[in-house]
């Protein structure tokens, strides 16, 4: 495989939602100050964050360049078209869109499809044989990633074959030359990890319409052929049961199970069922990565609608024209390897440190709500030990921090707040808030030391000025009142419009209050009359820097005493 990853984050971009590790089968993501990059070597290739990524910062590595500067190099470049084409470009007709590809300089279109029928031909011989108990199709790139990176114990159960894309760059070698280049067109990303001696380069469909659009090359009367022939059954890959249907073409089967699975996590699952089965026959498991079949692939135009592209593939692709079974005369067999993932043993004391970190002290503070990412908060502690995570990524952890700091300032203030939703409901207070009402507030706050759910209007008369401002959505009203022999500046905003309002009350009766308000006011004659004092200084002389004097000294006097 290429040790470039095919999948990158455009850093700036990402906003730190988690989304692509909460939908990530294998959580190959590594999140660092808020920025969420893939994993290279335990990514699936999948491209499911690619898709799931809400302002799209995942990007998959654009590969046009390579394609022309191999045209350009003189070689003869063929084109291998997945057979996926039939439901992507459905609206085009055949000949005419083979003819556009062509235009881009290419010597030829061929159907990849003629490769899915070399596979399926030496899959029959290998299943004709009954070796293994259990075969599992190397079709999907992603699947054989999951299989040696997670599952690596099954990595001998891989039927040993190139993937069809593999297979059918060995024909085109075979017929026109080990000298030609070959570019693969698919809805896959997984299969740019596939290039190498058999296919030189891999685009996705995307970049296939971005490279017409690039050339300006539109669909005309002009229209071609595939080469060096059309294919067949091998034009059912792309949907689930694709496979097992062209297997199943070659000879009867009956005495193995045939099964079909699509998506990942699905496929996880079977594996996971596998250890604990009794077979008392050969199962052969077709497995597709993107759910429906290559039809949903992650570079596909529009996903979904799996019964239209079902049907458009399975009314398009010729019969089969031979009633004998295909003979695989060429050598595509190919060795697979265990990668497994290194996975560290930690200790019930390591875990339970790095849950404190996000201030999980109990096992019932374990919420396991899946808002990190991961499936469980135990998960998430072991993947901080291994650097994978980053405790922000907690939303409770971060919830408790924000209300933590909320309730220290509002403790700390010097002034009283209150807040309260649209009934007039008191949803929190601070000490201040009960000490400046008074009366029987305080007998409340020592039952209930935020007065919670306590009704506004039972404990203050100017709870209109709250009904107000809820009522008219307006942003702030303030005024001076008289409670208890004190004079209160109140002050009540908005916080949800129609909602929620606080109140900040000010005791302007307090020597401390009184100062600030003598330092504001002071401030005010000094803007208002600095530049009249300015204009006539010639005719005050020194008497203009004494004014000025006095008002500073008055100014840092009563600043001091605050």
């Amino acid at each position: 495989m290429n040790a470039e990853n095919p999948i990158y984050t455009e850093k700036t971009e990402c906003q730190d939602c988690y989304k692509c590790v909460r939908n990530c089968p294998v959580k190959a993501i590594l999140v660092r100050d808020g920025s969420a990059a893939v994993i290279a070597e335990d990514c699936l290739y999948c491209g499911k964050c690619t898709l799931v990524c809400p302002v799209g910062a995942k990007k998959v590595r654009d590969d046009i360049g390579l394609a022309r500067n191999l045209i350009a190099s003189g070689k003869t470049v063929y084109a291998s078209l997945a057979p996926s084409f039939r439901s992507e470009f459905g609206d085009i007709p055949e000949g005419k869109l083979l003819a556009c590809i062509e235009q881009l300089g290419f010597a030829g279109v061929s159907e990849t499809a003629l490769g899915a029928q070399e596979v399926s031909a030496a899959c029959a011989r290998i299943l004709s044989k009954g070796e293994n108990k259990v075969y599992i199709s190397t079709a999907c790139p992603s699947v054989v990633r999951l299989v040696e990176r997670y599952y690596p114990d099954y990595t001998e159960n891989l039927t040993d074959l190139m993937s069809p894309v593999q297979a059918h760059g060995r024909i085109l070698r075979d017929i026109y030359g080990e000298d030609i280049g070959v570019v693969f067109f698919s809805p896959c990303i997984a299969k740019k990890t596939e290039t190498g001696k058999m296919v030189d380069v891999s685009l996705t469909f995307k970049e296939l319409r971005k490279w017409l659009n690039e050339e300006s090359i539109v669909v005309s009367e002009k229209t071609s052929a595939f080469v060096p022939e059309r294919a067949e059954e091998g034009g059912l890959y792309p949907v689930d049961g694709g496979m097992i249907e062209g297997i199943r073409q070659n000879r009867d089967f009956s005495e193995v199970q045939f099964l079909c699975v699509s998506g990942l996590k699905p496929i996880m699952e079977a594996i996971d069922d596998l250890r604990s089965a009794h077979l008392d026959a050969p199962v052969f498991i077709e497995a597709l990565a993107c759910e429906g079949g290559c039809v949903n692939g992650p570079q596909v135009s529009k996903r979904g609608a799996t019964v239209v592209k079902r049907s458009q593939i399975l009314k398009s692709t010729p019969k089969p024209s031979q009633d004998e079974a295909r003979n695989s005369v060429r050598e595509i067999r190919k060795q697979f390897l265990p990668e497994p993932q290194k996975k560290h043993d930690y200790s019930p004391e390591q875990i339970a440190q790095a849950l404190l970190r996000i201030g999980k002290v109990r096992h019932s503070d374990e919420l396991n709500c899946g808002g990190c990412g991961y499936y469980s908060c135990q998960d998430f502690a072991i993947a901080m030990l291994e650097d994978r995570a980053e405790p922000a990524m907690c939303v409770s952890h971060l919830r408790k921090l924000a209300q933590n700091k909320a309730n220290a300032l509002l403790k700390a203030m010097p002034s009283g707040v209150v807040i309260v939703d649209r009934d007039l409901k008191i949803l929190e207070c601070n000490p201040r808030f009960v000490e400046i009402i008074g009366g029987d507030a305080m007998i409340v706050f020592e039952v209930n030391p935020e007065l919670a759910g306590v009704y506004l209007e039972r404990l203050v008369p100017f709870h209109d000025v709250f009904r107000q401002v809820l009522n008219d959505g307006s942003e702030s009203k303030v005024m001076d009142i008289e409670h208890n022999k004190r004079v209160i500046r109140l002050t009540v905003f908005t916080v949800d419009p129609h909602r929620t309002v606080g109140g900040v009350l000010q005791d302007v009766t307090e020597p401390v209050i009184q100062s600030e308000k003598i330092i504001q006011n002071a401030r005010e004659v000094m803007k208002k009359n600095l530049t009249t004092v300015q204009q006539i200084a010639f005719l005050l002389g020194e008497n203009a820097a004494d004014s000025e004097v006095l008002l500073n000294s008055i100014i840092q006097s009563f600043s001091r005493k605050g």
